[in-house]
């Protein structure tokens, strides 16, 4: 499957992917070079994404980044918003908001994100490709080369190649690594030598070995084998989902036909030329209906309009359609399905919106110290260890202090006595809770600890005191 001299077998085609041969071994793809509308606009929004990609970690709103991902300091800032690991409820919200819209799109409009915005087809399309293109010719020469014996021409192609994708997967190493530790950290990593940051230095190097190894070896497999969104759409699509489609009621039964050729029913507009086969980058036949490895990328619409335009057909035998558009002429695109999605993703984002407006700018977080009890002292007074965690989500700098509720109880700081929070900072620090033998009454009494901004009461936060009764 997925060669010009290959049968078509519709009934079986589900059984194989087109990427593999009957003996399990790889069947390599050599997808034709394409041309047309939809290429040519696909192209112009690569582009884009493109420039947005690798702007991203550098664009900052008052100084700080627009987006960052810092899973190991657990700090996210999403559109100029800072996330930190008490916000976990914000990001899930956000997850499930992700989640939903990616329903809801795909119910819709089938995999279109796939063949338009993915940056895996983004960078293996749009600049992978054309890269390959450009040094090795089209499918039946690159298909040549691969088959010819190493010499001269081969290694200077193949050696040109990579080495053009290997500057290409550490410029995308590179951008990856500001989106996660940020711009100005990977710019250290790059201006020391390797055996003073040899963490970085291996973190990029396993990040441009993993993207080389996908655009240059991995390919499709990445979206045939590995990712699971080919998979959940097996389970969101119905027969009024938008996919890039084969209109089978009007290109069936297949024959030869010629330009001067006049219309008959005897057979259907589609030639049977293959030639949607061969630009297609997974290797399928669209013309066995929606499948699994097809991202929607447009090319076999492309390729089969140009073939229409020589035979004096129609255009949109392969085109963007839902199976019932194509079996009875009209499109339902708000069906129940669409309005449950629709509205439960309005739903979680009411609630996401209020959850982020009403978060409070200031958080603490209190806990005793970990494997110890209790600590008497001179003068009849017990103590108890504890761990504070601030987190400054504001922009500027924050003084704050803690204050027992219950009077009897007295507040002790240890070392760094100037709890001052600098904007979207997080620090930590210890204190002693004291209380006079004289008045406790139970071994274990629940205390309130008012969380203090600039002399006024924005929290209360509630711990454990443990002392013997005497």
């Amino acid at each position: 499957m997925g060669k010009k001299n290959s049968p078509i077998l519709p009934d079986n085609f589900r059984d194989s992917l087109g990427t593999v041969k009957e003996d399990g071994s790889r069947s390599w793809i050599y997808p034709k070079k394409v041309s047309g509308k939809f290429y040519r606009w696909r192209t112009y929004v690569s582009w884009v994404l493109l420039a947005i990609l690798f702007a991203g970690p550098f664009i900052r709103v008052d100084g700080r980044p627009w987006l960052l991902f810092n899973i190991f300091e657990r700090k996210f800032i999403i559109f100029g918003v800072v996330f930190w690991p008490q916000d976990t409820y914000l990001l899930i919200f956000l997850l499930l908001i992700f989640v939903v819209f990616i329903i809801l799109f795909t119910v819709v409009f089938g995999r279109v994100f796939c063949g338009w915005a993915c940056p895996q087809t983004l960078f293996m399309e749009m600049v992978f490709r054309k890269i390959e293109y450009w040094i090795e010719g089209d499918a039946n020469k690159q298909r040549k080369l691969n088959e010819m014996p190493w010499n001269g021409e081969k290694i200077r192609k193949k050696s040109l190649k990579m080495s053009i994708f290997t500057l290409i997967s550490l410029l995308i190493s590179h951008t990856v690594m500001a989106y996660l530790i940020g711009v100005d950290r990977v710019k250290e990593i790059v201006i020391q030598p390797p055996g003073e940051n040899m963490a970085g230095f291996i973190g990029l190097m396993a990040f441009t070995g993993i993207f080389l190894f996908v655009f240059s070896w991995f390919r499709e497999q990445a979206c045939v084998v590995v990712c699971p969104y080919g998979r959940l759409q097996g389970v969101l699509l119905d027969n009024n989902s938008i996919n890039v489609a084969y209109d089978h009621v009007r290109g069936e039964p297949r024959g030869m036909i010629r330009k001067s050729q006049p219309i008959t029913e005897n057979l259907g507009d589609c030639i049977d030329c293959t030639l949607c086969v061969q630009v297609c980058p997974t290797g399928i036949d669209i013309r066995n209906g929606v499948q699994m490895e097809c991202v929607n990328c447009t090319a076999c619409i492309d390729v089969c309009d140009e073939v229409m335009e020589k035979v004096d057909r129609p255009k949109g035998l392969i085109r963007y359609a839902s199976e019932t558009s194509i079996q009875e002429g009209t499109q339902r695109l708000f069906t129940p399905r669409v309005k449950g999605y629709s509205a439960v993703l309005m739903l979680l984002v009411a609630g996401f919106v209020f959850l982020l407006t009403t978060r409070e700018d200031l958080g603490a977080t209190v806990t005793r110290f970990r494997g110890m009890t209790y600590q008497e002292r001179e003068g009849g007074e017990v103590s108890n260890l504890y761990e504070v965690t601030f987190i400054n989500k504001t922009f500027t700098s924050q003084k704050v202090a803690l204050v027992p509720e219950d009077e009897t109880f007295r507040l002790e700081m240890v070392g760094d006595t100037n709890w001052t929070l600098e904007g979207q900072t997080r620090f930590d620090g210890r204190f002693f809770i004291i209380k006079d033998q004289k008045n406790i009454q139970t071994n274990q009494q629940e205390i309130v600890l008012l969380l203090m901004q600039q002399g006024e009461v924005i929290d209360k936060i509630k711990t454990s005191f443990v002392a013997p009764v005497k």
